[in-house]
């Protein structure tokens, strides 16, 4: 017990006579604080703190007299005789309580925490003869002593005391904790037995409130729903309090009470014969705290009574009725510890370090408990000492002065203990993580160094009242506050009308260096134990709350004028003085400092500068994709309006470019190359735009191509059925057929129209790659370019544009060669080519018309996409000839002579992109005619091959499951000779019997889509 004192620093006190304690027992009550409700949870309304102590006093006062190990019976011949022959005896002390209290406690206390202390033994608190001479001769017991301390008088302690010999006669052999007290102190007396009828009733209600407080509102073992015994009992209760009943032995409503309580009361988990009527969650809690509140001298309230360590021996003989523990014990005695600090008036602050010394045995305890209610009970305790102390610590710049700065330590220390046990040991998150990854006491000092200078800050920022509406009266200023209001005062009065007051922004520069330099000296100190860098989180603090107010002043301005220029001096002198702070107090740090500085982004004079510049840069930058949405909207994409084949709002884009550019370099400021990163990125973004903007629209490669009818037999003679007349409803097909309508409908989407889009593109790259070289030469004529600048390419900043006109390039090439051949070239692709008897519907009219398309891109595009284009329009005319021979719908059938029709057919194809060696090179025909090559064998194939071929890939495909059935294999539009589905679509297109026998059997394929 005595080590939790370590720091305790005892008053001297007197205590009172009887006079005194009955005097005291009116007028003393609990002092309320509303701020700090019992953590333990609330009992009902109807039982008072005076309930509650008097209940406490009796479980005491029962406890100690059985505690020696004998049965309630153990009690001297002496003791049964006097209480046999008086109506009221007065009974002996018990052994435990009878002993007499010598200073041999104080001293022990005394000697090892060198305390003062409240003696007990200068005056007896009996009331019989109260001069001093008397009482010195009588040293107090250990009854007295806690009859005294807990207020209770000693007619009230004769009467429990007379009771308990009339319960031990009766009850021979049994131990207090077999029994329910209350119910034992009804049965022991009736009104005749007090001196009023008004003091009898209030006896008999308090111990029925008792009883019902702890059998039905908190009783320990959870009452069955089917048990009718808590409504029997509510029901005797909630009567006898509405109208008292009779109380003594051998009386009908005392057996049918009894009958009620011992059926609950009785209940036990391990089938013990103890009786649980208190010792319930938080009725017990709160008993077993008003037995400790008795530790404090009942007249000097913040004083440790000297024999402490003897009261405690004998409270702690309770556990076995309350249910407690040691470790129940340490949770109750910290808060009874805080508490009395905080109702005080918060001045002995050695009650803080009583209460961190105890959480210290809490910790311990919290490590090893399993006991599931354990955590429960301490967090709730917990959470209220750390909610206490956080509204002090999170703005304890308004909390401690000079005249309670003492106090500040023990109330952080405490506050951290609280919130490591919190986190180590009840959180499970916590214990989930490495512990290494979390530092609980410097994790939240580091919240309530942030969180109170951002609040002095406030306080203190005349600046900041003043834009808020607010005057100094509005807020709970600390003196030191207060004066720095006075000092810019004049200042805020003269700027009335001014909000962007130049002068009181500098003003408070110098003051927020103020407040740095007293926190460096009057709170870091103290914060140090806890966090090594607490100055430096502090400044850190200061400095991003001045930044935010200076951010907001930089944002009114739009050119530097010579006030600004006075702000930014200040600010600048002001971001040192932190500076310094912080490094000299993070030098020991592992990381010299980094971290601290990291949270101290510049404001100094340049970086504002720069931020106008980028504010500059940005408004322009806005300003050109403003333009671009403008223009293009009125673009026309016309090689007529166009003479250069490019369009002519993507010349006047760049010349917009370069002449902010050339205003960039021309500015008064000395960091071209620090910015011009900023510049080069938003003409990127716009540029970026522009091209996503110029080719929206005009469809891609899929926005062409058909999709792919279903599969069926060839039926010649039938009316054409063309493939994109039959598409699924997919979502994909109607958005294409969207697209297509939209290139039907708008002439900007024509073939010319698309050519200019992608000459524009390329000349988009070709200017960028000029503009850069400029950029370059604009850096070489800055004074404040080094060569490093030159080195890393600060003007090659141009990522997005680039890339954008590249894959532009590619979707409108795309775009305009399907467009050419599925769309533009449909009526001869798909509606002529091989239709009825291929021999008299071959590829002529078709490369007619393609090459009329060839020559208006050749004439439209520029030379240097002009091969890609063409490229393109190639490998769609290739992927158009393939889907007529493989999917081309139930109007077209081949035979085997057929074969040699459409090889020759498609070497004119590959001739007419040749042209005699003026068109596409050799090679590259070759790579993309490589697919159409390896399938126009299978056309020359003999069915029963083909039938045989087509067994053995599928086979090999899916396996050897396959040999029973063959699985229709997937359309997957990859055509191969050595593919399942090209062989099988070969087939259907195969017009001979053995074809369509392998196909009816197999498949059973229809003749019509």
């Amino acid at each position: 017990m005595a080590h939790l004192f370590r720091d305790l620093s005892l008053g001297h006190s007197k205590r009172g006579t009887t006079a005194t304690v009955a005097a005291t027992a009116v007028t003393a009550t609990a002092m309320p604080v509303a701020d700090l409700p019992s953590p333990f949870g609330q009992l009902t309304p109807t039982l008072t703190d005076s309930d509650l102590r008097l209940t406490a006093y009796e479980i005491f006062v029962s406890a100690c007299r059985t505690s020696s190990g004998k049965p309630l019976s153990s009690i001297s011949q002496a003791d049964r005789s006097s209480s046999s022959s008086s109506p009221t005896p007065t009974p002996p002390i018990s052994p435990s309580l009878q002993r007499s209290l010598t200073s041999t406690a104080a001293s022990r206390v005394k000697k090892a925490f060198g305390l003062k202390y409240s003696p007990s033994s200068k005056k007896s608190p009996s009331g019989k003869d109260t001069s001093p001479a008397k009482a010195a001769k009588k040293p107090m017991t250990v009854g007295e002593l806690m009859r005294f301390q807990m207020r209770v008088s000693e007619d009230t302690d004769s009467r429990i005391r007379r009771a308990l010999l009339r319960i031990a006669a009766s009850q021979v052999g049994r131990r207090i904790e077999s029994m329910v007290l209350p119910l034992e102190l009804l049965q022991q007396f009736k009104s005749s037995d007090f001196t009023d009828q008004q003091e009898y009733e209030a006896w008999q209600k308090r111990n029925l409130k008792i009883l019902e407080a702890g059998l039905l509102l908190h009783p320990r073992l959870p009452l069955d729903k089917s048990n009718t015994a808590p409504q029997r009992l509510r029901q005797i209760i909630h009567g006898a309090l509405d109208r008292p009943m009779e109380t003594g032995r051998n009386n009908e409503s005392m057996q049918l009470l009894r009958n009620a309580v011992v059926s609950l009361a009785c209940r036990s988990f391990d089938g013990s014969e103890a009786c649980h009527w208190a010792d319930g969650f938080p009725l017990n809690l709160r008993l077993y705290e008003m037995l400790l509140e008795a530790c404090f001298d009942v007249n000097e309230e913040t004083s440790i009574i000297e024999e402490v360590d003897e009261l405690m021996e004998q409270i702690k003989k309770t556990w076995g009725i309350l249910g407690m523990n040691q470790m129940l014990h340490n949770i109750c005695f910290t808060w009874v510890l805080f508490h009395r600090f905080v109702t005080t008036g918060q001045v002995e602050n050695y009650l803080l370090d009583a209460a961190d010394n105890q959480l210290a045995e809490v910790a311990k305890d919290a490590k090893t408990t399993k006991d599931p209610e354990y955590p429960k009970i301490l967090s709730s305790m917990l959470s209220s000492i750390l909610g206490w102390a956080e509204k002090r610590l999170l703005a304890y710049h308004d909390t401690f002065d000079s005249a309670n700065i003492d106090s500040m330590q023990n109330i952080v220390s405490l506050g951290v203990s609280a919130a490591k046990i919190l986190v180590e040991d009840i959180s499970h998150e916590y214990r989930r993580r490495r512990k290494s990854e979390v530092d609980v006491a410097r994790n939240r000092i580091d919240t309530y160094i942030r969180s109170s200078l951002r609040t002095a800050f406030a306080q203190a920022s005349p600046y900041y009242l003043y834009c808020n509406g607010a005057g100094e009266h509005d807020c709970q200023l600390t003196n030191v506050m207060l004066v720095i209001m006075e000092k810019a005062d004049s200042s805020r009065r003269a700027s009335k009308n001014r909000p962007n007051s130049l002068p009181v922004l500098a003003i408070l520069a110098k003051d927020v260096g103020e407040l740095a330099v007293n926190e460096k000296v009057v709170f870091s100190p103290i914060l140090k134990r806890w966090h090594p860098f607490s100055a430096g989180v502090a400044v850190a603090t200061l400095h991003a709350c001045y930044g935010n107010e200076l951010k907001q002043f930089i944002s009114g301005i739009t050119e530097l004028t010579p006030d600004a220029v006075q702000v930014l001096r200040a600010a600048d002198k002001l971001e040192k003085d932190l500076v310094q702070i912080a490094v000299e107090d993070s030098v020991d740090s592992e990381d010299g400092g980094k971290a601290i500085i990291r949270e101290m982004p510049p404001f100094e004079a340049e970086a504002a500068i720069a931020n106008l510049v980028k504010a500059w840069v940005k408004t322009r930058v806005d300003r050109l994709k403003e333009w671009v949405d403008r223009n293009l909207q009125e673009e026309v994409w016309n090689p007529q309006a166009n003479e250069e084949g490019y369009a002519s709002s993507a010349v006047e884009l760049m010349r917009i470019i370069d002449e902010t550019l050339n205003a960039f370099f021309q500015l008064p400021i000395p960091m071209h190359p620090a910015l011009l990163p900023d510049l080069m990125a938003g003409f990127d973004r716009c540029l970026q735009y522009y091209i996503t903007k110029a080719k929206s629209g005009c469809g891609s490669r899929n926005t062409f191509v058909p999709t792919m009818p279903a599969l069926t037999r060839c039926t010649t003679g039938s009316k054409f059925q063309g493939v994109w007349k039959k598409k699924e409803k997919s979502p994909h097909s109607q958005k294409r057929n969207s697209q297509v309508a939209v290139v039907n409908g708008d002439n900007s989407f024509g073939i010319p129209q698309l050519c200019v889009r992608i000459n524009t593109m390329q000349r988009l790259r070709m200017e960028l790659e000029v503009l850069e070289k400029r950029v370059i030469t604009h850096l070489r004529n800055c004074e404040s370019a080094h060569a490093e600048d030159l080195s890393n390419g600060l003007g090659k900043k141009f990522e997005l544009a680039p890339a954008a006109c590249l894959e532009g390039i590619q979707q409108l090439s795309e775009a305009l060669a399907y467009k050419i051949i599925f769309h533009d070239l449909s009526h001869v692709l798909w509606d002529g080519l091989y239709v009825g008897e291929p021999s008299s519907s071959r590829i002529e009219p078709l490369l007619q018309e393609l090459e009329q398309n060839l020559m208006i891109v050749s004439d439209n595009i520029h030379e240097r996409v002009r091969t890609r284009a063409i490229t393109d329009i190639m490998r769609a005319s290739f992927d158009g000839f393939l889907l007529v021979l493989l999917a081309g719908g139930p109007s077209r059938a081949f035979s085997r002579q057929d074969s040699q029709i459409i090889e020759d057919d498609f070497k004119s194809l590959k001739d007419l992109f040749w042209s005699n060696g003026d068109g596409l090179p050799a090679d590259l025909i070759d790579k993309f005619s490589g697919t159409v090559r390896g399938v126009l064998p299978l056309f020359r194939t003999d069915t029963e091959s083909l039938i045989q071929r087509f067994r053995q890939v599928t086979l090999e495909t899916y396996g050897p499951s396959a040999r029973s059935r063959l699985p229709l294999p997937p359309t997957s539009g990859q055509w191969n000779s050595t593919e399942p589905n090209t062989l099988l679509r070969v087939l259907c297109y195969r017009n001979d019997e053995a074809a369509s026998k392998f196909l009816k059997k197999t498949y059973n394929l229809p003749k019509k889509l």
